[in-house]
């Protein structure tokens, strides 16, 4: 079945699928010009800002750091839980995340991510590989995000007893 739907005056068809419930972000201004309160349905609260050089106050992280963040974050619950899930024992868990912008481009995307996962704990190495892949390449949404607007990701993985 397919419901219509009209936006900017363009006639089109989509079919009707049930979707997860679109969550809301409330974004709010607290300080000088860009510096910026985000909170989503859950009351959470994130800090943003521009740089200095932008007319920026450092109140907060950049908006695109925060997407790195939002890389690391999705990629660190997948992997978690994929390794749980094969009962290996991750004790802590560190990433750094690394990434380089097309330079003298508006916008300008994130071109180049490199990114270290340390795994600390008895965790078999070709598992914890596998789980990576599986979180970049299958899982996480960010990253599927990122790799669609042209970033390439590369990764090492490291395992600490």
């Amino acid at each position: 079945m397919f419901k219509c739907c009209y936006y900017s005056k363009i006639k089109y068809l989509r079919p009707l699928i049930k979707f997860r419930e679109m969550p809301t972000i409330e974004l709010a201004r607290i300080s000088g010009d860009f510096g910026f309160e985000a909170k989503d349905e859950n009351g959470h609260v994130v800090k943003m800002d521009s740089s200095p050089e932008s007319g920026g106050q450092n109140y907060g992280v950049r908006p695109m750091q925060m997407l790195l963040m939002g890389l690391g974050g999705c990629s660190a619950i997948d992997v978690i839980m994929i390794l749980k899930k094969q009962r290996q024992d991750v004790r802590d868990y560190k990433m750094i995340i690394k990434a380089n912008r097309e330079a003298g481009k508006e916008p300008s995307l994130w071109k180049e991510i490199t990114i270290e996962f340390h795994i600390y704990g008895k965790v078999d190495e070709d598992k914890a590989k596998k789980a990576v892949d599986l979180s970049l390449n299958k899982y996480c949404s960010v990253a599927a995000t990122l790799v669609g607007s042209g970033t390439t990701i590369t990764t090492e993985t490291f395992i600490h007893e």
